[in-house]
Order: C-alpha cells, then structure tokens, then sequence
C-alpha cells in the first residue's frame, strides 16, 4: 500500500443515484492509474444500484476508496472526500463525467513544471446529448492582484473554473470547505478563494469530458432571493479585504441570474421584481445591454 507521502492526486468522485454512469467516470480514471493516484468515491446515501456498482468494483480494484454518507450535497459529499483524500492535490470529477485520455500525465507534467501551485485549469470537452462535442480552451490566468482576479473571474466572467478539469490543492480545499448550506453554486465560493489565494498554471490540454444533460440543480429556481443573498455572503465570507469593495456588484449579478432565469421560465412579475434589486445594486450591471434589453420588453410589453 503506498504511503500518503507517494500520493500525488487524490481523484474523488461524489456520486448520488448516478448508478447508470459511475462506471464510465470509474473506467476513466481506473486506466489511468498509477502509484501516485488514489481514487476516492463518496456515496451521498444514493438509494438505487450505487452500491452494487461499487461493491463490483472494490472487487476487482481493492485500492478503491469507498465512503458512504447520508444524502447531505454534492458540497458535503466533496468536503468528506477532501479530509479523506491523502494527495496533495485533488481532482473533483462529478460521477456523470469522465477524464480525459493522459489527463493525469498532462497535470503531472504541469505540477512539475509549476510545483506549489494553487490551481491547474485545463481544457474540457463539452460532450452534448446530441451527440456533438466542442474543446472549450481556457484563457490565460494572468499575474494580477486579488481583487482583480475576483473581479475577472466574479464580475468580468473572464476567467472559468469547472470541476472535473480543474486540479486544486488539498490544503487550500481545507482551509475554505465548500459551504454545505448550499445545494448549487457552492462552488464558486472554493473557485474565488483559491483563484486569489496561490498561483494558477493553466493547460490546453483537455482535462475531462464534461456531459451535458437536462435536470442539472443549476437550473433550480427554489428560494431565489435567499440563495442570492447567501452565495454572496459566502463567497465573500473567505476573500481578502481588497476584494470586498466587489460585494455589490456581485450581489447584483446574483439577481440579474435569478432575473434571466425568471425570463426563461416564462415569470415576467419574479423577472421585474430581480431586475429592480440588481439595478439598486447596481446600475451598471443591470444596464448591460443583455440585461437590459430584456428588461425593456418586460416593462413596456407585458
């Protein structure tokens, strides 16, 4: 058994009901393993086949760690697997998706030449249902201060972070958990933290196959207005002070989400009600022409 020091990447998968998928996400990291990767799986109390799958799986690979936990997140589910993992470095790949073929050689060449970094963003593959895929490159991350960085990745969404082709550092996953309070977007408060905390390297070669498919939480509109309050309390809860002037305006954008949201599901009234709370927010975001332009249709044609 190798010794936490050999662990290099710790692969933790959060899963819940995704028995149908898992083996895929499995496979692809099963061949690429090696002495320095260990792959981590969390159960989030699913209640269909998951644990037949796994329970075949630690068969065949008894290596593999299993942690099986009340259904409490996707967010509680990768903080279990980030205390447990022993890498120094941890990849968090959603159960629907999969890595990419030599990605773990890709990242461990990266770390060898950029040791200490806080962050590898790699290239994804967006792999649609229809069957179409698209190589998404991610942009260069450049030496800047915090509050620029939080106000290109926040505000400018200049700079994007996804699970599954985004390598993070464990130590900086402990010191800024992911909020369990939160069912979606619990991830961007982890993203800001680290993006402004220790260097990122950046790689254009493809990290994931990320699948798109219906029924993703991010398109839940329960509770609104208190998810936008609290995700901006809790990515601002862990950023420098030079990066609170930002909190407003990022407020803002919460509710401009919640309006385009609003908008697509056909709710003129919660559409005008969050127009208003991100233009008294926030003038300037509201007043983006793609803001704004459907908020004109709103007030002057309904």
């Amino acid at each position: 058994m190798n010794e936490p020091a050999d662990i290099l990447i710790s692969v933790v998968i959060p899963t819940y009901n995704y028995a149908y998928r898992l083996p895929r996400a499995l496979d692809s990291v099963l061949a690429q393993q090696a002495a320095d990767v260990e792959l981590i799986v969390v159960d989030d109390g699913s209640t269909d086949q998951t644990s037949d799958v796994l329970a075949a799986y630690r068969g065949r690979y008894p290596g593999l760690g299993v942690l099986c936990q009340a259904n409490a997140g996707a967010g509680a589910a990768r903080n279990t697997g980030i205390r447990a993992a022993r890498g120094s470095y941890v990849l968090l790949l959603d159960a629907d998706d999969q890595l990419a073929r030599d990605a773990l050689t890709s990242l461990r060449a990266v770390l060898a030449a950029h040791p200490g970094v806080g962050m590898i963003i790699g290239a994804h593959v967006s792999v649609y249902p229809d069957g179409r895929e698209r190589l998404r490159v991610p942009a260069e991350v450049p030496t800047a201060s915090p509050r620029e960085l939080a106000q290109r990745y926040l505000l400018d969404k200049r700079i994007a972070i996804s699970h599954g082709c985004t390598l993070f550092r464990r130590d900086l996953l402990l010191q800024r958990p992911y909020p369990e309070s939160l069912r979606s977007g619990e991830d961007i408060a982890v993203f800001a933290y680290l993006l402004v905390s220790a260097p990122v390297a950046v790689t254009q070669h493809a990290i994931a196959r990320i699948h798109k498919h219906p029924g993703s939480l991010r398109h839940d509109r329960q509770d609104e207005e208190e998810r936008a309050r609290l995700m901006t309390s809790e990515v601002f809860a862990s950023l420098p002070a030079e990066c609170q002037p930002l909190r407003q305006s990022y407020e803002a954008r919460r509710y401009l989400s919640a309006f385009r949201a609003a908008v697509l599901a056909d709710d003129p009234k919660s559409a005008r009600r969050f127009y208003w709370r991100a233009f008294r927010l926030s003038p300037r975001q509201a007043l983006r022409w793609g803001y704004a332009r459907k908020a004109l249709r709103l007030f002057f044609w309904f």
